[in-house]
């Protein structure tokens, strides 16, 4: 029999309806576990773990990180794979940022959640949770994980949690996966794809990395944009890097003080990556003119990261790397576990 450990750390899948005022409130365990009794019926063993108390995705932090990669990790030999229940808003970055902290994963770590509490009669939850059960557990005939990465599952799709970005508030399908596809679809079956999965050493040992620095921001740019609020930000206190998010395939204004706040940031030490504002595509640094003042200023590109992975790779290279800029500066620019795409 199969074994799984399901992480519950919150969200609104872990909600039931109070009887007396009608309100959503945090299912203790036993509740949820009476919701949901297909979980212990199956072939596969199912034991959880939650938070306590249960947190909105809202106030997860790189704490949080810590403690969900920890219980991967303390737990990695005892499971054949696990499922981590999250609330939305932020569950890109949380699973971003773990598949970058475990690194050699050889096992499923799977994020899910639901758009509707498991307690409401039309609830996604049970769907999403038990397909992401049975992919934590899926092996090939030689005994081999099938999708060993971390992953997010939502309504019908299977992703490499650090290419999403939550796309709707309302729709079942709150996630996508724009510059790289689906690792795998559910049906009546679930079809998985691995010739699309990462694959990392089988004989190298798992390792957790948990050192984040958070001094990190990102720059929004607009037209009509100000010199004294870039200038603000690129001179915070202890400020170590930057996502620029530009126009179209990389592009920014030309003005003058623009490249100049951006020189003196990259001169000063602070990492700036350019990262397209659009959902699909990469950054092309050079292809029009109006990008060629970012190169000169020494800002990196961001080919075609997305912003959770992007912050979350930053603040742990920052954290791993405190006194070596070169060395984020190098590791920023490469695909560590299938983040981006280098052409």
């Amino acid at each position: 029999m199969s074994k799984v450990l399901l992480i519950s750390t919150g969200g609104t899948i872990t909600m039931v309806r109070d009887k007396v005022s009608g309100a959503l409130v945090p299912a203790d365990m036993e509740t949820f576990k009476a919701f949901m009794p297909e979980l212990f019926e199956g072939s596969i063993h199912v034991d959880i773990q939650a938070f306590s108390p249960l947190l909105d995705s809202s106030d997860v932090n790189p704490d949080c990180w810590v403690r969900m990669a920890k219980m991967v990790y303390d737990h990695y030999d005892e499971y054949d794979g696990f499922v981590i229940l999250h609330g939305t808003d932020t569950m890109s970055y949380s699973a971003s940022a773990l598949s970058f902290m475990l690194e050699n994963l050889s096992k499923p770590v799977v994020f899910t959640g639901s758009q509707l509490p498991v307690g409401v009669l039309r609830s996604d939850a049970k769907e999403n949770l038990l397909t992401a059960i049975e992919i934590a557990a899926a092996q090939d005939e030689e005994g081999n994980a099938i999708v060993p990465e971390v992953t997010i599952y939502f309504e019908d799709r299977l992703f490499r949690a650090n290419r999403t970005t939550k796309r709707n508030a309302e729709h079942f399908s709150a996630f996508n996966s724009y510059n790289y596809p689906a690792l795998a679809k559910a049906g009546v079956h679930i079809t998985y794809q691995p010739h699309l999965v990462h694959y990392s050493d089988p004989n190298a040992p798992l390792r957790l990395h948990t050192s984040f620095d958070c001094n990190v921001a990102v720059l929004k740019l607009f037209p009509g944009i100000q010199q004294p609020v870039v200038r603000a930000l690129l001179r915070t206190r202890g400020l170590k890097g930057v996502v620029l998010e530009t126009f179209g395939a990389g592009n920014a204004p030309t003005d003058k003080w623009l490249y100049r706040e951006l020189k003196s940031a990259v001169d000063k030490g602070i990492v700036i990556v350019n990262k397209t504002q659009c959902n699909t595509g990469s950054v092309e640094m050079g292809l029009y003119a109006v990008s060629l003042n970012l190169m000169k200023a020494g800002v990196l590109s961001g080919h075609d990261i997305t912003t959770e992975a992007l912050l979350t790779k930053m603040m742990l290279l920052f954290g791993e790397n405190p006194e070596d800029t070169a060395k984020v500066r190098e590791l920023l620019g490469k695909d560590l576990c299938g983040e981006l795409t280098i052409d």
